[in-house]
């Protein structure tokens, strides 16, 4: 199941205009050129923008996600024809053989269930290549981001082309042990359509995250910062064992 803000047309429309700083994305540019990756899946790959960026250099590129609104926004998009487009999820994948599997933004803290969490590293795991790389990041639990998702601190106008002005605001919801839930809300001034998308994030642990790729056949080669967001996030890299 995808969230509200990625699964409805409208919303999945203004996702990328309200989000536009996609600066994080710089660090996986550069871990997919140390790697030397010719062929990347970009798990959870929202509206394409990481995709393409990728394709745009030359990069063969699959895309899955499963909010089909994200990804037919995706695919309206410059050089969308480049990459390989797929409604699902990382689960239950056709016959892959990539160099760098990728999960950006909060793709892997949107699986909270432990079975889909352990199939999505598995399901990772048969498309590389031995040798190959899984990367993704997750937030620091020590940092207690939530405390900051309320609609003081999250409270903003875009004007979008073509659509008008969109107010939007994040309140969270309930923290429930690693489990926190929030409610993004958005006004449409065009017709004064309101629209919430509620949403779940697992906060795992470093060391459990560290057990779990082992545990589905992954050598943990390195935890790092998050350069856009020091001390608040970790990048996981793991590379496939196995032949």
């Amino acid at each position: 199941m995808s969230d509200e803000n990625f699964g409805h047309p409208r919303l999945a429309a203004v996702y990328d205009p309200l989000d536009p700083d996609r600066g994080d994305l710089d660090a996986y540019l550069r871990i997919a050129e140390e790697f030397g990756a010719r062929r990347v899946l970009d798990i959870g790959c929202g509206t394409g923008v990481f995709a393409l960026l990728l394709a745009g250099r030359g990069v063969e590129v699959v895309g899955v996600d499963p909010a089909l609104a994200s990804l037919d926004v995706a695919r309206g998009k410059l050089g969308s024809e480049k990459v390989r487009w797929i409604h699902g999820d990382a689960t239950a994948l056709p016959p892959l053989r990539v160099d760098l599997a990728t999960m950006t933004a909060n793709a892997a803290q949107q699986i909270v269930d432990d079975r889909d969490w352990k199939l999505t590293l598995r399901g990772a795991h048969a498309t590389l290549r031995p040798g190959g790389h899984l990367v993704f990041e997750t937030r620091d639990p020590a940092r207690r981001a939530w405390e900051e998702w309320n609609r003081e601190a999250s409270y903003g106008v875009t004007e979008i082309p073509g659509v008008g002005a969109v107010e939007a605001w994040t309140e969270l919801t309930g923290v429930d042990g690693q489990l926190v839930s929030f409610r993004q809300t958005y006004v449409f001034a065009a017709d004064g359509q309101r629209l919430t998308s509620t949403s779940t994030l697992r906060f795992r642990e470093r060391d459990e995250i560290e057990e779990d790729l082992r545990a589905q056949g992954f050598a943990v080669r390195d935890v790092r910062d998050a350069p856009d967001r020091p001390g608040r996030e970790l990048v996981f890299v793991a590379r496939r064992n196995g032949s």
